[in-house]
């Protein structure tokens, strides 16, 4: 049976990849021409130990030098004895430049530019081949005529011959000044990716998602997923921004309610409105309206709201296994932790 493999690389880069039966890891790497670390291909060595975040494996056969018990039980492996049993989700313990990995280039096409607020455009492109990413990942957009990139998280599911982007228009900024004035549906553009480690991970326990601003489209990404798995676990959404034309999406948001437990909160912190609660998404954080043991915590948006939320956590004492961050700059730049 074949399996889908992501691969992961330590400065972001994603390459995702179908097994044949019976392959290692490795193997199907190189079938793929994918560089990963090998030496002895027998086990032996620890050349290509690398560590599985999600799915099910045999491990194979080596020997303790090359890989610990302790390690193993955390979920490391080698490689090249790796068999999946799953689809896999795995981080190389190399940078893609030293494996001489390249990011993947897609040619695609304007299919469609939408406001949905006066500062916040949905672009959808259309490309040839499909888009394989991890719900919340993001890629790299060449601006026509201009010689920059900038970067934007999908919002769409992946798989498809489609990739859409939300994205907040800035004064002044490349991207803001071609979305204005320069695109045109059916115009060629460049995209290359799927690069982050800001990505959902197997659900299994209840789930907290914290956006900002248009920091809610990799959550649009994951919750499209969700739906499409046939999620049952519980999420929980704080969504904010400054002005409430530009929280965005809300019926697209509250679709995902009929499928899976979602709650969701709103607000905007920078004018009074009927619409939504005055305030910033941490206003939430407290014991009573977070009462698990235990969650897992995504949260994408400006550095002031990453910071501010990461603040209320620690505050209340809410406490979580596993923690995934993103922040964006104005330019379209982001930094995940």
């Amino acid at each position: 049976m074949m399996h889908s493999i992501t691969l992961n690389f330590e400065d972001g880069l994603t390459r995702i990849i179908d097994s044949l039966p019976h392959e290692t890891v490795a193997e199907t790497a190189y079938r793929h021409r994918l560089n990963i670390p090998l030496d002895c291909a027998d086990g032996a060595c620890g050349t290509c130990k690398c560590f599985c975040k999600t799915g099910d494996y045999d491990p194979g056969d080596y020997i303790e030098d090359a890989l610990s018990d302790e390690e193993a039980e955390k979920g490391y492996g080698l490689a090249c004895q790796m068999r999946p049993n799953t689809d896999l989700v795995i981080e190389i313990l190399a940078s893609s430049a030293a494996c001489k990995v390249e990011v993947q280039s897609y040619s695609s096409i304007v299919k469609q530019v939408e406001f949905l607020s006066s500062e916040v455009v949905k672009l959808q492109v259309e490309t040839l081949e499909k888009i394989d990413f991890l719900p919340g990942q993001y890629v790299n957009i060449e601006i026509p005529g201009t010689g920059y990139t900038r970067s934007y998280s999908f919002s769409n599911k992946p798989g498809q011959n489609l990739a859409e982007f939300i994205i907040r228009l800035i004064p002044d900024g490349v991207m803001s000044s071609f979305l204005r004035n320069g695109i045109n549906a059916g115009q060629k553009l460049r995209i290359k990716g799927p690069l982050g480690s800001f990505y959902s991970r197997d659900l299994v326990r209840p789930t907290l998602f914290f956006a900002g601003g248009t920091g809610i489209a990799p959550f649009l990404s994951m919750l499209e997923s969700m739906k499409e798995k046939g999620n049952t676990l519980p999420i929980t959404l704080f969504y904010g921004a400054t002005l409430a034309e530009n929280v965005v999406e809300i019926n697209r948001l509250k679709a995902f309610s009929e499928h899976f437990p979602l709650k969701m909160y709103t607000c905007v912190s920078g004018e009074e409105t009927k619409a939504f609660a005055k305030g910033y998404v941490n206003q939430w954080i407290n014991k009573s309206e977070l009462a698990e043991e235990d969650y897992d915590i995504y949260i994408c948006g400006p550095n002031a709201m990453v910071e501010a939320v990461k603040q209320s956590l620690h505050e209340h004492d809410i406490h979580h296994s596993n923690f995934y961050l993103e922040k964006f700059l104005p330019s379209g730049e982001t930094m995940t932790s």
